[in-house]
């Protein structure tokens, strides 16, 4: 992983590192008016075949090579996790958990990423295990009251959809990838083949037409969300350190509480206020720079 960079890739670095900053932070607002009016599988489904159909075939016609059948697999099985297990079952959990809750757990992914490199002897820092251990504490408070204790499965999806971001990141790392923008284009229709696939098993439908609200909010998520954002993740994983990939999940919460009190009358408690500084010191110990 490259550690000097161009002037050109600093500004590519910056410029993705603020579209994951402010768009997703937006998105689990924008997620929950989109399930107002799609089935939360069906929408996400939505969302990334047609983000990842469009940029794929975009790519396509500029002369980008397809995929390899091994890259066609792998890229299946990491979309599976990040936008079926990760990006689906957040959507599914915000049928029943405020927007700005469900970021404050999904604050967790940098925790559980630490965690999982150890499967590949990336061991964590003392400082690193004690920032784990404060997040996780952050969670117990968040569950002392309100909306995760309201909805103990919504509270359990969202700390698995965390994991299997987390475990889907780390494993790609390790596995036969697409160059470039292909490989978020591959993943984007793994994911969304696996999120309509599941849609179908869980029985979705459209019960009427959905509202206006609604579709420009999957469509927010089709163009910013899934095109733009997810792209620069991409970009981010496979460019700076995981640290830097991940320092979006300390400024999303904040964005995402913000916006929910604003725009959806959504409001945190004292004791939900009091967990998200738990979370967020835990996920700054882990994803701060030992000087």
């Amino acid at each position: 992983m490259t550690t000097h960079h161009t002037p050109r890739e600093r500004w590519l670095i910056g410029l993705s590192l603020l579209a994951l900053y402010l768009i997703w932070g937006s998105t689990y607002l924008a997620m929950l008016f989109a399930i107002e009016g799609f089935p939360p599988f069906m929408m996400a489904g939505v969302r990334f075949v047609v983000a990842g159909g469009l940029l794929y075939g975009y790519l396509r016609l500029r002369g980008a090579p397809a995929p390899t059948r091994e890259q066609w697999a792998s890229c299946s099985a990491v979309g599976t996790l990040l936008l079926l297990g990760g990006n689906g079952a957040v959507a599914y959990a915000e049928q029943t958990v405020a927007s700005g809750i469900a970021a404050l757990v999904v604050a967790t992914v940098p925790l559980w990423t630490l965690l999982f490199a150890a499967l590949w002897k990336k061991y964590p820092t003392r400082r690193e295990l004690l920032g784990v251990l404060v997040g996780f504490a952050g969670i117990v408070v968040l569950n002392l009251q309100g909306n995760l204790r309201g909805s103990p499965s919504g509270a359990l999806i969202l700390l698995l959809a965390s994991a299997s971001w987390a475990f889907g990141s780390v494993w790609s790392w390790r596995l036969p990838l697409p160059n470039g923008m292909m490989n978020s284009a591959a993943q984007m229709l793994g994911g969304g083949v696996a999120l309509m696939v599941t849609s179908f098993a869980f029985g979705e439908r459209l019960v009427g037409v959905p509202s206006l609200k609604a579709t420009l909010a999957l469509a927010y998520l089709v163009v910013f969300g899934s095109f733009v954002a997810f792209s620069a993740y991409q970009y981010l994983l496979h460019t700076v350190r995981p640290a830097v990939a991940t320092s979006y999940a300390y400024v999303n919460p904040p964005i995402a509480v913000l916006l929910g009190v604003m725009l959806a009358g959504e409001h945190l408690s004292a004791m939900e206020m009091a967990g998200m500084g738990v979370v967020l010191a835990g996920v700054v110990l882990v994803m701060v720079k030992k000087t």
